[in-house]
């Protein structure tokens, strides 16, 4: 499992395997923090979170990007930028949510913008 992966959304309730430990409120805070404060930080936690996207982890690229959208742009700005409802927004970067891939580039772009921040993408032959 990537360092940078969170998995925003567990249930808590659960009784958990091995070392698999449930995301506190304490958790969440400390990693928006580091997003304020580290723009390096933040942008590989941008580059993760288009990684696990593209690789499927649907989930954990969603939650990924709505830590950087609480951490810096917010929700509101967001939905200016890219004209789309704050509550479409909220929904579509839910660990359920089911962005089309409009709206995702959408999102992605205008986060990517706020952090300075232009994705490169590697193509590698799978043997």
């Amino acid at each position: 499992m990537s360092p940078l992966r969170l998995c925003a959304g567990s249930d808590t309730s659960r009784r958990r395997k091995n070392n698999d430990m449930a995301l506190t409120c304490e958790y969440k805070k400390t990693v928006v923090a580091r997003i304020q404060r580290d723009k390096k930080f933040a942008r590989a936690l941008c580059a993760e979170a288009l990684n696990a996207l593209l690789e499927g982890e649907t989930e954990e690229g969603l939650s990924m990007l709505r830590d950087l959208v609480h951490a810096g742009i917010s929700f509101k700005q967001l939905a200016r930028q890219t004209g789309m409802g704050e509550k479409s927004l909220h929904r579509m970067l839910s660990p359920r949510g089911n962005p089309t891939t409009r709206s995702l580039f959408a999102v992605t772009k205008a986060i990517c913008e706020e952090l300075s921040f232009k994705p490169h993408v590697a193509v590698e032959a799978i043997s």
